[in-house]
């Protein structure tokens, strides 16, 4: 069933396709336009039907057709073809058969960077596994073209098993996750589901349906430069203010140090000058009340310090970036249960837990197609100790056909 899987995999992965924020176009890099019609090619090769590629938001779909007379809700599943900003060219992937769960596996030749049970104590859990690893110069990319494989393989073995029931299907591969702006033209009435699943999470078991709230913050600050020997009280240092602006957020209130439901705002970027300073802040919470508090926040900052001077020389620019899908997908919960309920049945412990980021989902859900997420296996996402077991893609691929054998009960 799965003799597919993992050549579709190693072949997606030596496909470069990563992403780039600072392009204006649709997809952002033109690798991912070409890797599109690769799989474009593949999905009318493997009997998809209506595989089209749309040349505005950048996603290949197709449609599964029913093969049952009962009428069922029609499910979609999706998955992003764009790595994020590491580098991404000449993947040479690595197979490690019948791992045993303890040894340090050697990515480079010279052994410098390794994956150990030290700093990798999750490598325990993949004893007797076959594990895909990079080979410690680029990542890896199963994220998310292990989703990719896996929505192609359970096509395919849907296809070549028409004795499992299903009502219609619909697949979509996109752009652009990574920079989070890959949904935002997606095309919902013509994808034509009803609700759907991303492949994008990580190990065996997560089921994800609530993200964090997202905003971003750029702030200009107009300082006055002056010879530092005639500055009393006449310069003006746009990097101090700066760093009096980070000072005044809370100090606990960071990545590093939250974890769960908690909030952050997080200091990206940071560039200046005694005439100038730029920040750029990513604002997180789960909770949509306290979202908006955060980003009052910001600006309440930015007043603070501009109420020192004569006119405003902290300026703030805000804007909402993603909500929380957990609003939607709440409404109608069966959606959750269909999915935990297919894990369950093929003996897999669902593990639901607040993503803390987002998705593509979160805008799916949010645009009226509501989109929970599910484990794709891989681990140690978005640099060169990346890995995934080839047994996790197995049994993600079980899920998808499974919900959608359920689905048509």
């Amino acid at each position: 069933m799965y003799e597919n899987l993992l050549p579709r995999f190693l072949k997606y992965v030596k496909t470069e396709t990563r992403s780039d924020h600072e392009s204006t176009t649709t997809p952002s890099t033109a690798t991912q336009i070409a890797f599109a019609h690769e799989l474009e090619k593949e999905m009318i090769e493997l009997g998809l039907q209506d595989v089209i590629y749309n040349e505005k938001n950048g996603f290949v779909i197709g449609t599964l057709p029913s093969n049952t007379t009962k009428a069922v809700r029609t499910i979609g599943f999706i998955a992003h073809m764009d790595t994020a900003d590491f580098n991404a060219i000449n993947v040479n992937p690595k197979i490690i058969e019948n791992y045993d769960g303890q040894s340090t596996i050697n990515l480079d030749s010279e052994g410098k960077y390794t994956l150990n049970t030290t700093d990798f104590p999750n490598l325990k859990n993949y004893a007797g596994q076959t594990l895909i690893t990079t080979d410690g110069s680029t990542l890896l990319g199963a994220d998310d073209k292990s989703g990719i494989a896996e929505i192609m393989t359970a096509m395919e073995i849907l296809i070549k098993n028409p004795d499992i029931k299903h009502g219609t299907i619909k697949v979509a591969f996109g752009p652009d996750e990574e920079i989070g702006v890959g949904a935002d033209k997606f095309d919902v009435p013509q994808f034509g589901a009803d609700f759907a699943y991303t492949m994008d999470g990580g190990p065996v078991g997560e089921l994800q349906f609530e993200t964090f709230n997202a905003a971003q913050a750029e702030i200009t600050i107009e300082g006055k430069n002056v010879h530092p020997g005639t500055a009393k009280n006449t310069m003006i240092n746009a990097i101090q203010l700066a760093i009096d602006f980070q000072n005044a957020l809370p100090a606990a209130e960071v990545p590093e140090k939250t974890e769960g439901a908690e909030g952050f705002f997080h200091l990206m970027a940071i560039s200046g000058s005694p005439e100038e300073a730029k920040m750029s802040y990513i604002i997180r919470d789960h909770d949509r009340q306290k979202f908006e508090d955060r980003k009052r926040q910001i600006q309440a900052v930015a007043d603070q310090l501009n109420a020192q001077f004569d006119h405003p020389r902290v300026h703030v620019e805000q804007y909402d970036q993603y909500y929380n899908m957990r609003e939607i997908i709440e409404k109608d919960m069966s959606i959750v249960e269909l999915a935990k309920d297919a894990m369950t049945a093929l003996g897999i412990e669902p593990v639901i837990e607040p993503v803390r980021g987002g998705t593509d989902g979160s805008k799916l859900s949010q645009m009226g197609l509501p989109t929970p997420n599910i484990f794709a296996g891989g681990e140690n996402m978005h640099g060169r100790f990346e890995f995934v077991s080839l047994q996790a893609m197995e049994k993600a691929t079980d899920v998808i056909v499974k919900i959608a054998e359920m689905n048509a009960k």
